[in-house]
């Protein structure tokens, strides 16, 4: 397709890397005759790693078929995570390199996650936007010491750590935006 028909959110090919479209600037040069040109932000799939792509609107991308598969987490095989298909049925086993930062946000029995398919191989992993976790480990309130609303440091369930306000204790399960990676509030 041509480099003026991409839109947001399309998964592009470009020099054998697979990206999705997070972002496009258009820039019309003043003079005559010149060529408008598109800038694209693209991050690799997988690895999510940025990429800054700049052609001219008839340039040709090529666009690439990226399937989004609902499934659940069902267990780990070493260091990679196992996610079975809502529908089918499949499992797909996503690496740790994969799954990256979003290790901290796959918990059992949690729907709204989405493994990215290109051509039957498993590629990405998109989470839910909020997930509950349980507070494994975080300090005692600290009684009576001020009347501000003060947070700590909490270790989550999976292991992360995020910012709890000081009531939280031990055992609570909380809310937790997974886009920010911070505290949403008691589940």
């Amino acid at each position: 397709m041509k480099a003026s028909e991409v839109k947001k959110g399309n998964v592009v090919e470009n020099d054998g890397t697979v990206y999705q479209v997070r972002d496009i600037e258009r820039s019309s040069p003043s003079a005559r005759g010149g060529n408008v040109t598109f800038r694209f932000t693209l991050y690799s799939i997988p690895g999510n790693r940025k990429f800054d792509l700049s052609l001219r609107a008839e340039d040709e991308l090529k666009e690439v078929d990226l399937a989004r598969r609902q499934a659940k987490f069902s267990y780990m095989d070493g260091d990679a995570f196992v996610f079975m298909d809502d529908e089918d049925y499949t499992q797909y086993t996503l690496d740790a390199s994969v799954v990256g930062d979003n290790a901290g946000y796959v918990v059992e029995d949690t729907d709204g996650y989405y493994v990215q398919v290109i051509d039957d191989a498993p590629v990405g992993l998109q989470v839910p936007s909020s997930i509950v976790l349980t507070v494994v480990d975080t300090a005692p309130e600290l009684k009576g010491s001020s009347a501000t609303k003060r947070n700590k440091p909490a270790r989550l369930s999976t292991g992360i750590e995020i910012q709890v306000p000081e009531y939280i204790t031990n055992g609570e399960k909380v809310t937790v935006n997974t886009l920010t990676g911070e505290f949403a509030g008691r589940a």
